[in-house]
């Protein structure tokens, strides 16, 4: 039964949840603490609750862009209890951080492998990378916007058939789909075409949440 009115969650409702909702771990509280003052940009709490579902049961999850790790906990945090995850991010002064907050949302450092390298170099050294050969049955990108197209294309051959992938900000708050004004540096025309791309792609079935600021949601059909 559909809703009436087009009716869209109020700021309440979102409290409510956000009241109702199991604790955040002590890791992603501490990685929320440090990421305001620095001006890291981080995924919102919604959207890693959802990455922490969709992760439930993966085994081997590859993410491009680390920062400071808060996805990449949430995705430890929901996954497999034996999965591994492999993530991108060139900024080693960052992803040492992020491994000390790990740690402290109770993650073994055996189950996440940090690749500190640009994600494209990365992918393209094939074999000399041994961490992103794959497979993988669960992918992340949140890094350089105008690359997204360009990672999703060296992930995909890594890719087990019903794979998840996932991409934040693919509203870009707001530009995407013109609500807001398009800056000039040329972003929201790449996340534009990446969005239309992946969903009508016929590798992947598709749709785009409206949580944080937009969350595409595919699985690879294979």
């Amino acid at each position: 039964m559909s809703t009436s009115g087009g009716y869209v969650p109020s700021t309440k409702d979102r409290a409510w949840i956000e009241a109702t909702a199991a604790p955040l771990n002590a890791g992603l509280v501490a990685i929320e603490t440090a990421a305001g003052p620095n001006d890291i940009p981080i995924l919102d709490r919604e959207a890693g609750r959802i990455l922490s579902v969709l992760a439930a049961g993966r085994h081997r999850i590859v993410e491009v862009g680390t920062a400071y790790g808060f996805s990449t906990l949430c995705l430890a945090l929901g996954a497999a209890p034996d999965a591994t995850i492999v993530t991108i991010d060139p900024d080693r002064s960052r992803t040492d951080l992020a491994r000390r907050w790990w740690r402290q949302g109770g993650i073994a450092d055996e189950r996440i492998v940090v690749v500190n390298r640009p994600a494209l170099e990365a992918f393209a050294a094939g074999p000399d990378e041994a961490a992103l050969v794959g497979p993988f049955d669960f992918a992340f990108i949140d890094a350089l916007k105008p690359e997204y197209g360009a990672y999703l294309e060296a992930i995909v051959p890594r890719l087990l058939p019903g794979a998840i992938m996932a991409a934040d900000n693919v509203l870009w708050s707001g530009e995407v789909s013109g609500d807001k004004p398009s800056r000039s540096d040329g972003t929201t025309d790449a996340i534009r075409r990446f969005d239309v791309a992946v969903l009508h792609d016929p590798r992947f079935s598709s749709t785009i949440l409206p949580v944080g600021d937009g969350l595409l949601i595919a699985a690879y059909r294979g």
